[in-house]
């Protein structure tokens, strides 16, 4: 068996379901004691903005050891939309030209001596707390790793704040972070408020909800129940354009949709389907269903004046898609998302450049 299916130090406790193992995460917070909900929402963010600083290293110095073994679910694949064209008529996901050039930005970050960076703490496998260690983990924060030591070396010095979903923006724009790498999706609204690199995964909004639910996905099958998104997520955004004829409910993080569901505030959970497959890795109770409705391509956000930023950070990208089958890119697919997405064999996003 391959070491990282392995269930030994999971950070889990273990549960006997027809004589297998079925590992159920401690930070899912399983919400089901007489605990308020709005307790269980504070505890959640009671640490957005707080800063953790750490080391940057190697992909395999964190996260496998308190990753525990997921059991694989369908997922679908994102829905063929046809990508969206902004007024320059350059699609979305275009971005800047990859250079290894060292401009303003660059030098700003070398000169303070440490890459400070807005990430999410409560996304399973995306970035998440581990709970044996202590730190942040996942394939985010692998990238987060890459561009540290491009920028800063071999063992950079990185300082890491959890940020909600609708400060994200805010944070780029005050010079709170250096950079934002939270599963950010870009669009043509987005991009005229930060810049984005180019695309280093793609996924799709989809519904989540408990297996016993008669719901199917963005049908009618909603109609009349509550759905739960994060604020200031696309998720939410698409939610009010579409008339499926359920209510809203907005959280700052997709794990408090999560908690909301397990105690039964909401119906159905509407984010991203790589998100959702993280969610559902937490609870057996819950699944994916019907299909994506849109395409959510991820970048790296930075501030519009970084120029220089965000061409070197795509010189990182390309370093990190290139190789094929022994890319870091599809290793550290590999290491947090195989077990719960569909496609075990996926190739990262064709870059696209707008210069």
């Amino acid at each position: 068996m391959n070491a990282r299916r392995t269930a030994s130090g999971g950070a889990g406790e273990a549960e006997r379901h027809g004589g297998r193992r079925r590992w159920r995460p401690l930070i899912a917070l399983a919400a089901l004691a007489p605990v308020p909900a709005a307790l269980l929402t504070a505890a959640l963010t009671a640490t957005l903005l707080a800063p953790v600083d750490v080391r940057g290293g190697n992909a395999d110095d964190t996260g496998a050891a308190g990753r525990p073994h997921a059991r694989p679910r369908t997922v679908a694949p994102a829905a063929a939309a046809a990508p969206e064209r902004c007024d320059d008529g350059t699609e979305a996901a275009a971005s800047l030209r990859p250079s290894d050039e060292a401009g303003e930005a660059v030098e700003r970050i070398r000169e303070r001596g440490h890459l400070v960076v807005g990430v999410d703490q409560n996304n399973y496998l995306w970035g998440y707390r581990n709970p044996h260690t202590g730190s942040i983990d996942g394939f985010d924060i692998d990238l987060v790793k890459a561009v540290g030591r491009d920028l800063l070396g071999t063992d950079p010095k990185i300082v890491y704040r959890t940020i909600p979903t609708d400060q994200r923006i805010p944070a780029i724009r005050d010079r709170q972070v250096d950079m934002v790498v939270r599963t950010m999706t870009i669009n043509c609204e987005r991009r005229t408020e930060v810049a984005f690199s180019t695309a280093y995964f793609t996924a799709g909004q989809q519904i989540l909800a408990p297996r016993s639910a008669d719901v199917t996905g963005h049908d009618g099958s909603l109609k009349g129940l509550r759905t739960c998104s994060a604020k200031g997520s696309t998720a939410a955004a698409a939610m009010e354009r579409e008339d499926f004829g359920s209510s809203q409910l907005l959280v700052p993080n997709q794990l408090d949709c999560l908690v909301r569901l397990q105690l039964g505030e909401v119906d159905a959970v509407v984010t991203d389907s790589a998100l959702a497959a993280g969610l559902a890795a937490q609870d057996p109770t819950v699944e994916l269903v019907g299909e994506p409705f849109t395409t959510e391509p991820y970048g790296i956000a930075m501030n519009l004046a970084d120029e220089d930023l965000v061409r070197r950070v795509n010189k990182v990208l390309d370093d990190f898609r290139s190789g094929g089958d022994d890319s870091a890119w599809r290793a550290s697919y590999d290491r947090w998302l195989a077990d719960v997405m569909p496609d075990r064999t996926p190739e990262p996003p064709i870059p696209q450049y707008r210069d």
